[in-house]
């Protein structure tokens, strides 16, 4: 069953390939930018995630690929950190920020094995401070997920809710001998209009990378980290690698019903994060950032990003490899539900603490 993405798609030249879950969930991959371009529910074409609004027809979408400039086809995909030093040619000059064809389009090919379909690119880069060139390998590898609230609450609980979700196995291996040190980048598109939920270990302040972030759209709490996106431009900020949970989550309403997506993922506190705020020169060595969200709202479109850092490989980091795996599990149904959904997944019993913000802020619970 070719989803009408995946038609679109076709008839713009981009070939993708659907992945059949067990529950009848689906998976729409992307070869071209290496990415999971589509999640379904069972007997759904609603698409979980965002993705270019030229996509939505044959016409504009071979448009949109027809042009020069980087094709940002939308849903969950892998770049590579740290950003001053590969999307920054003339870093510390930020006046040009530009997407390597090396990391995205990059050279993705499809492979299968067993129930697993696969990615496979390799890269050869020049960083922009050191000017040293990093040759290396990403692979990825996709299986289904099984439903976390399976075994949560009572007999029934859940009947209204539709469930999509797959696990993402990522290999990064250097191959070129360099001294230099890179790191895995993952980045997860969604629709706006929903809120952002960042659970904590303990009461941690954001770092703000791009702004400015009004106070009344980012409410802090003891367990809780909460962002509202919508206003233009690019609006970012991370949380500290000792603070995170190694999970967040995006809910928002779609056409019908309320949604809720979840990323779970591996926090290394050890591990040295190589993305640093761009534009202050005093974090450019504080490499203690695993987790991110930005909001953007801008020529490159409108959506919400959760992103999140894999520790760097190469140079005096131990290793020139790294694997990594993550889930994401999404959701489909009453907006009560949904809250409830977030509530089991991403709420610790703690008390909030002169949370900044919470006047203004809509109520999760």
């Amino acid at each position: 069953m070719n989803s009408p993405l995946a038609t679109i798609l076709a008839s713009a030249g981009k070939n993708t390939e659907e992945q059949l879950h067990p529950n009848g969930s689906r998976l729409l991959l992307l070869p071209y930018g290496g990415r999971v371009l589509g999640l379904f529910a069972p007997g759904s074409d609603g698409n979980f995630f965002w993705t270019h609004p030229a996509l939505r027809a044959a016409e504009s979408a071979r448009r949109l690929y027809g042009t020069r400039n980087w094709h940002n086809s939308g849903g969950d995909r892998i770049w590579l950190a740290p950003e001053i030093d590969i999307f920054f040619p003339n870093f510390p000059k930020t006046d040009i920020w530009r997407v390597p064809a090396e990391v995205d389009p990059g050279n993705y090919c499809l492979h299968r094995s067993g129930h697993a379909l696969g990615l496979v690119s390799s890269f050869t880069l020049t960083l922009s401070r050191s000017r040293a060139k990093v040759a290396g390998m990403i692979t990825k590898s996709y299986t289904a997920a099984a439903n976390p609230l399976g075994h949560e609450g009572h007999r029934g609980e859940w009947a209204e809710v539709r469930y999509a979700g797959y696990t993402q196995e990522t290999a990064l291996e250097l191959t070129g001998g360099s001294s230099a040190q890179i790191g895995l980048w993952s980045l997860l598109q969604l629709p706006p209009g929903g809120e952002a939920l960042i659970p904590t270990l303990s009461k941690d302040e954001p770092k703000v990378y791009a702004g400015p972030i009004a106070p009344e759209t980012l409410v802090v709490t003891s367990g809780l980290v909460r962002f509202l996106p919508g206003d233009g431009g690019v609006r970012k900020f991370a949380m500290r690698a000792a603070a995170s949970t190694g999970r967040f989550g995006y809910l928002y309403p779609s056409e019908h019903d309320w949604a809720l997506v979840v990323r779970n993922f591996t926090v290394q506190v050890s591990g040295k994060y190589l993305d640093v705020p761009w534009n202050d020169p005093t974090s450019v060595n504080d490499c203690v950032y695993s987790t991110q969200v930005c909001s953007v709202n801008n020529e490159l479109g409108s959506y919400c990003e959760l992103e999140y850092h894999i520790p760097a490989v190469g140079g005096d980091a131990g290793s020139d490899c790294c694997r990594d795996i993550t889930q994401v599990w999404a959701f489909r149904g009453p907006e009560e539900r949904m809250r409830a959904a977030a509530r089991t997944l991403l709420l610790r019993e703690s008390k909030s603490s002169s949370p900044r913000g919470a006047n203004h802020a809509r109520s999760l619970l």
